[in-house]
């Protein structure tokens, strides 16, 4: 199966699934009249970083997708295509549940 993501204006507002070789017949026969083209997508993210979601941004001229931004401390890692806090997770963050605090722009414990 390959996936595709509909981009209109760098934001991916659909993706398909479409069974492998069957790609030209599926857009030739496709109707779709709405704004935007059709990028491949991999779920396993061998291609274009990412696997794109809905709402994800598709970047041109790097030729890849990646999430929205969670928060607006949060910095693009041009590498991997992801979002990272300015503060990385406390070192106990594989036994202990954190929530990210936009307000202190810190990692705070969830005791709930």
């Amino acid at each position: 199966m390959s996936h595709w993501a509909k981009v209109n204006n760098g934001i991916v507002e659909k993706v398909i699934v479409i069974t492998d070789g069957a790609e030209d017949e599926y857009f030739a026969n496709f109707k779709d009249t709405s704004p935007g083209h059709w990028i491949q997508t991999s779920y396993t993210s061998s291609i274009r970083a990412n696997f794109a979601g809905i709402g994800y941004h598709y970047d041109h001229i790097n030729d890849v997708f990646y999430p929205p931004q969670p928060f607006k401390s949060w910095m693009l890692n041009k590498t991997t295509w992801t979002w990272e806090a300015p503060v990385p997770l406390p070192a106990n963050a594989d036994t202990v549940a954190y929530k990210w605090n936009e307000e202190t722009t810190s990692w705070d414990e969830v005791t709930e």
